[in-house]
């Protein structure tokens, strides 16, 4: 009714204008929720960014086609001339009488990332002219692109940004061969861009990979055509091929991104549970402080329900503040950082940024509230028990 309600922020307006006298314990609560919110917010935002960058790779009307039984491009082999029959079938688009139909060669190879002293993984894709046709998201943004045939290779802005020695003009070792950077490229933030691409012919040369390839693109005439090509290949005799969207391929392959956002959450709650037992001392202490006041307002006529309410309500109003300066610490340390790690499945390197988005925030701002409630409803409840005389006995 509006009497409680007029009781409940009278209490709740008294007690905010007292707050700063009670610094000490308030910053305490804020402190501890804003620590937890930071850490949990920081790793659901790189989980957040892995998953994005994988996962926008992939396109609904276009198609990996592996060999049978491999997870990855890495594990999987297909011969050139499979990849002329395939170019046959139903359903796929054609540009000016060709088929937008591309071999590629999925490898690995050593380099340096910069300040580090061992060398780690990065993926090198053998491509044809289709390649860039069926993915118009690849740009190059610096240099040009690399001539057909050549020892020439453009590397990933990614791949760019984590690595030494790939500057246009640099020279890098392949194998036994030395190729030449003459672009850098852009696809959209994809995955593509961690990666160092060459023209096909010289990357079967490089890797002795002979007439094949690791796996085949395909552009599809529209997103319902998967299943004409899906049936024609999968019914070609000797064929031992798996064909799959690239969406739902890239997706598999984020599936890393789930464990990172699940350890967030794990490391998250455990230091949440740190914050509510410091939020239940200080919000003990704070009551046992605040008898008399309480007292007082017991015995002008404010019920006990009313003094839980308006305790609860400060205790929530802590931890927002603190959920939001734990968002807000993630997200100008973090949002936009980049970093790589090692993707599963291709067992290299993909460079992607910290994503502090909307969802993450919100999952922080929970973690927060929820902290504050069980940090003040136990307190609160005390509070309101209290008999008058025994709170106005501690004058």
């Amino acid at each position: 009714n509006m009497k409680f309600l007029r009781q409940v922020f009278s209490i709740t307006e008294m007690n905010l204008k007292n707050i700063m006298q009670r610094s000490g314990s308030s910053i305490v609560i804020i402190v501890g929720i804003a620590g937890s919110v930071a850490v949990m917010v920081s790793l659901l935002a790189m989980a957040e960014g892995l998953n994005s960058t994988i996962s926008s790779t992939g396109k609904d009307d276009r198609v990996i086609i592996l060999r049978e039984g491999a997870s990855s491009e890495l594990g999987s082999g297909l011969a050139m001339s499979q990849v002329d029959i395939v170019a046959n079938s139903p359903g796929i688009r054609s540009v000016e009488g060709e088929p937008l139909i591309s071999a590629e060669v999925f490898s690995i190879i050593d380099l340096k990332k910069k300040g580090a002293v061992a060398t780690s993984n990065l993926p090198m894709r053998g491509v044809q002219p289709q390649s860039f046709k069926i993915r118009p998201e690849i740009q190059i943004i610096e240099g040009r692109n690399f001539t057909s045939g050549t020892s020439e290779v453009i590397v990933g802005k990614g791949a760019h940004n984590q690595y030494e020695n790939v500057e246009i003009g640099d020279e890098i070792k392949v194998r036994d061969s030395v190729a030449t950077v003459v672009g850098i490229f852009s696809s959209g933030g994809n995955v593509h861009e961690s990666e160092i691409w060459a023209d096909l012919a010289t990357s079967q040369g490089i890797f002795r990979r002979g007439a094949s390839a690791s796996s085949m693109i395909i552009q599809l005439e529209d997103s319902e055509s998967f299943n004409d090509l899906g049936v024609y290949v999968e019914s070609y005799p000797d064929f031992e091929f798996r064909v799959t969207r690239e969406k739902d391929f890239y997706n598999d392959q984020a599936s890393g991104s789930e464990l990172i956002k699940l350890f967030g959450q794990i490391v998250g709650y455990i230091m949440a549970i740190g914050a509510v037992f410091a939020a239940l001392n200080t919000m003990y202490s704070a009551v046992s402080s605040r008898l008399v006041e309480i007292g007082t307002l017991r015995a002008l006529g404010f019920n006990g329900m009313t003094v839980l309410v308006a305790l609860l309500i400060e205790a929530m109003i802590l931890s927002i503040i603190g959920g939001i300066l734990g968002a807000g610490i993630a997200y100008v340390l973090f949002n936009g950082y980049t970093v790589s790690t090692l993707a599963g499945g291709s067992f290299s390197q993909t460079a992607f940024n910290f994503a502090v988005t909307g969802d993450v925030v919100g999952q922080g701002m929970s973690l927060a509230l929820t902290v504050g409630f069980i940090g003040g409803i136990f307190p609160a409840w005390n509070a309101a028990r209290r008999d008058i005389t025994e709170a106005l006995r501690s004058i």
